[in-house]
């Protein structure tokens, strides 16, 4: 089914690379207006040694990043699921996109691990508010593997269809998360900020 939502999205993770990217792409195929970010300093990604990642800086095209991983090792990356995923990220959006970074409001903000549910309190706590705007931010834990973002995409989903149906969000938002909560035997966190 796809949405009439005219609720505008945001979806984070750390590096805008894995989970933000599959719930993005999920949700913009269902009719959301979504767009996805990362609250991290650089962009990371796995390289061939545990303490030699491969680092970025926000706004590199995901094509740069493919092919610099291309030349670095094309069997490896391929076989680690590095290249697909970058693949399937260029076919959503040119480039990560650091959150503290972006002047756009939105009505929700679903992050998907604590730590970065965290660091998007501090920045918008930060931040003098002065529209008196209301944006539900709401954290959804998601491991960092190809598999989980995929299930991640589809609970996030779910969670952003039970609250475009609502007529009255600010009203109805406890009573839906906890409703997801209990279906979906997921904890989630929720904090209201103000733009």
């Amino acid at each position: 089914m796809l949405s009439n939502s005219n609720l505008s999205i945001a979806v984070i993770c750390s590096s805008n690379m894995n989970r933000s990217m599959e719930a993005h792409g999920f949700l913009a195929k269902k009719g959301f207006k979504v767009k996805s970010f990362g609250t991290g300093e650089k962009v990371k990604l796995p390289g061939t040694a545990i303490d030699k990642p491969n680092v970025y800086e926000f706004g590199r095209t995901y094509d740069d990043i493919y092919n610099d991983l291309v030349a670095k090792d094309k069997l490896y990356y391929t076989q680690n699921g590095l290249l697909h995923m970058l693949d399937r990220n260029r076919r959503i959006k040119k480039c990560p996109e650091r959150f503290q970074d972006c002047k756009e409001r939105f009505d929700i903000i679903v992050t998907v691990e604590e730590r970065v549910y965290d660091q998007v309190i501090d920045f918008m706590e930060s931040q003098e508010p002065t529209l008196n705007q209301p944006v539900h931010l709401i954290n959804v834990d998601v491991q960092d593997n190809h598999e989980d973002a995929t299930l991640g995409a589809f609970l996030i989903c779910d969670l952003i269809t039970m609250m475009s149906q609502s007529e009255d969000l600010d009203n109805d938002i406890d009573e839906l998360l906890h409703d997801f909560e209990a279906n979906r035997q997921r904890a989630v966190l929720h904090s209201v900020l103000f733009y």
